[in-house]
């Protein structure tokens, strides 16, 4: 991960580490559950979370395999993730610090790994999908979920707003993005599925630290858009106040060959 790029992701998540485990975006949704249930974890399974941010895709993996292995960049967050596992009894679960694309594990070590809201941080997300590739046994499932954006102007705008209440977004990819990166890495896709999340705008800006100022700006900033991105984004309002916005997070389910 660039030196830079990676300085800013550790700043951001080691402030607000808690913030993240508490994330009722991130706690739950129709997007974690179908991302558990469609690596088909067994008993048998190792599993690595990478990025696990809160810790919650390796709590919900935990209870149905072997060993979990949450991964991030950030020693702060992993140790606000240890705490929550430890508050659920998991004792399956350890954490390891490693860069999502430069992995301190062997080839063909895991059955699962799974990434889940967190990608769009990586500068280099070939390396990353590449990384993944490489630490996945043969059969080994690779489930991914990620925000995805639409092709050219809207995609742009999206990313920048991001950028805006998070310093250390880097920049969502499209599906076909993903799709040819996946490919690339050498893996089969099996399964895109696409899922609207709302956010909750004053929690949204809240999580990562934003002033009430430049959160005001930054709604306005979404209200004032042409009328073809605020209906992307399903714009709630009341009157000069942005309530909520959604977007589109893409589940990519994909396999190592045997």
């Amino acid at each position: 991960m660039g030196s830079a790029a990676k300085d800013i992701v550790q700043r951001q998540y080691a402030r607000h580490a808690e913030a993240y485990v508490q994330s009722a975006t991130h706690a739950a949704g129709d997007d974690l559950a179908r991302l558990v249930a469609i690596v088909g974890p067994v008993a048998t399974d190792e599993v690595l979370d990478i990025a696990t941010g809160g810790g919650h895709v390796a709590a919900a993996l935990s209870p149905l395999v072997r060993r979990v292995v949450a991964s991030d960049l950030t020693v702060e967050m992993l140790a606000a993730a240890g705490r929550f596992f430890r508050s659920k009894g998991l004792t399956n679960v350890e954490t390891t610090e490693a860069d999502a694309e430069d992995l301190p594990f062997g080839d063909r070590t895991f059955d699962i790994v799974a990434c889940r809201i967190a990608p769009h941080h990586f500068p280099t997300p070939d390396r990353f999908v590449a990384e993944a590739s490489r630490v996945l046994r043969p059969g080994g499932r690779l489930g991914l979920i990620d925000t995805t954006v639409p092709p050219g102007p809207i995609g742009a705008w999206h990313n920048a707003f991001e950028t805006v209440r998070d310093p250390s977004h880097v920049r969502s990819l499209t599906d076909d993005e993903w799709t040819g990166l996946i490919r690339v890495a050498g893996l089969v896709i099996g399964t895109i599925e696409h899922f609207q999340k709302r956010h909750d705008f004053a929690d949204w800006t809240r999580r990562s630290g934003m002033t009430a100022e430049a959160r005001d700006a930054l709604g306005a900033h979404m209200l004032g858009a042409s009328d073809e991105i605020r209906e992307s984004f399903r714009v709630e309002r009341d009157g000069d106040r942005l309530i909520g916005f959604t977007d589109q997070k893409t589940l990519f389910f994909a396999t190592k060959p045997e």
